[in-house]
């Protein structure tokens, strides 16, 4: 029998001018439009640091058209997870930075399927095309030999719609004007969690800081921006609520905030360009 929240989203009509999404807890997206379904970050597998079990568990998924994955860190490219959706999706493309290709092969994924990405490249996967950029997460960390990078984020579009999945970040000298130069953003999901001492000495490298990514959503211009990247561990956690708070005091209402519940659907529509 089909997980019921995967079934609602199989079952769920993404027409051009629309991509519907869900937000799967931390930085996990699903992406629909039309008949196409994407997987992005989404962080399926038992631990006993996760504060909430996965809501659709790996050996569930299915009916996928790609799995994307930022960086190689569990909850962004999650390999126990990946092995088993190698199997159970064996016509999904796996999407990721190039520079994690070897683990990836190593999960059984195909060579036909594994589409390694670095910054300024493009792939198509049904109705959407995925354009990859650099991310700093909290250097840029390009292999001076293979001029790769290993943290990635997306810009999707899809049905007339542009979708951002910053995956780990921080800002860095020229990320607005080469997200901005895909055009208007219709919607967000930006991390939150920031950085501090505590966490450096853990050795937990850091995102945007809620205020960073604030300004950063009205930056790009998006009419809607999720939080991520604050609800799956309690060790480095942050507050959506005081991202949006800031938000909407510095910007008034130009950027609307969605703080949805894990699994919780929003559609975006298009807007006229």
């Amino acid at each position: 029998m089909m997980n019921q929240i995967l079934r609602s989203i199989q079952d769920t009509e993404a027409p051009y001018g629309t991509v519907v999404l869900w937000w799967m807890g931390q930085m996990g997206l699903i992406a629909k439009a039309g008949d196409t379904v994407l997987s992005i970050d989404y962080f399926a597998s038992p631990r006993a640091s996760r504060q909430y079990e996965a809501p659709i568990p790996p050996e569930e998924m299915e009916g996928i058209d790609a799995f994307l994955g930022t960086h190689d860190h569990v909850d962004h490219i999650d390999h126990e997870s990946w092995k088993v959706w190698a199997r159970t999706n064996p016509g999904a493309k796996f999407i990721f930075p190039r520079a994690h290709m070897e683990k990836v092969l190593a999960d059984g994924v195909g060579e036909q399927s594994a589409v390694g990405m670095n910054d300024g490249e493009s792939v198509q996967v049904g109705a959407f095309t995925v354009h990859a950029v650099a991310a700093a997460h909290e250097f840029l960390d390009r292999d001076p030999q293979t001029g790769l990078f290993p943290h990635l984020q997306f810009v999707i579009e899809g049905n007339g719609v542009r979708i951002y999945h910053a995956g780990d970040t921080v800002r860095y000298e020229g990320m607005l004007a080469r997200v901005k130069a895909f055009g208007d953003i219709d919607a967000a999901l930006l991390p939150i969690n920031g950085r501090d001492a505590k966490r450096y000495r853990r050795n937990t490298i850091g995102n945007m800081t809620f205020q960073e990514a604030a300004d950063f959503a009205a930056e790009i211009g998006t009419r809607i921006v999720i939080p991520g990247h604050w609800d799956m561990f309690a060790h480095n956690s942050g507050d959506p609520y005081a991202f949006a708070d800031y938000l909407d005091a510095k910007y008034c209402g130009k950027v609307e905030c969605r703080i949805p519940k894990v699994t919780e659907r929003v559609i975006v529509p298009c807007r006229l360009r």
